[in-house]
């Protein structure tokens, strides 16, 4: 299902592929809004959120966020990802696994937060064709 151009070791677990993450009582801290605002975003799907350290604690990778909050473009995407078949942990696998035919450097990630929302999400289509 990987599509060409991926950089993919599926040795690499989630966790350090993601490498900064925020929980949520960071996370309200950071938008300064209630945690219950917080498990609202991850409920919406405006975030993911996957379980991670020893103590499995609830978390959001940090590129998520800006300076002005969460990324608009992530909700659409996180879409797409699902109507494609993806589940959460393969969508964020999938959004922060390198990609070297991107038109900016690393991840689809990392593609959003330059502003490459189309190209993005054409190629998250792409992955449930």
């Amino acid at each position: 299902m990987w599509h060409a151009g991926l950089v993919t070791d599926h040795d690499t677990d989630l966790e350090t592929l993601v490498g900064q993450w925020l929980t949520v009582p960071d996370l309200a801290e950071r938008l300064s809004i209630p945690l219950s605002a917080v498990r609202k975003l991850i409920d919406d799907r405006e975030l993911l959120s996957a379980r991670i350290g020893e103590r499995h604690v609830v978390a959001v990778p940090e590129k998520f966020l800006d300076d002005e909050g969460v990324l608009p473009a992530l909700k659409g995407t996180f879409t797409v990802l699902a109507d494609g078949g993806m589940k959460d942990d393969e969508s964020l696998r999938w959004l922060f696994t390198p990609d070297t035919t991107l038109p900016a450097e690393g991840a689809p990630i990392d593609a959003l937060r330059a502003g490459f929302k189309t190209e993005v999400r054409r190629r998250a289509m792409e992955l449930a064709l």
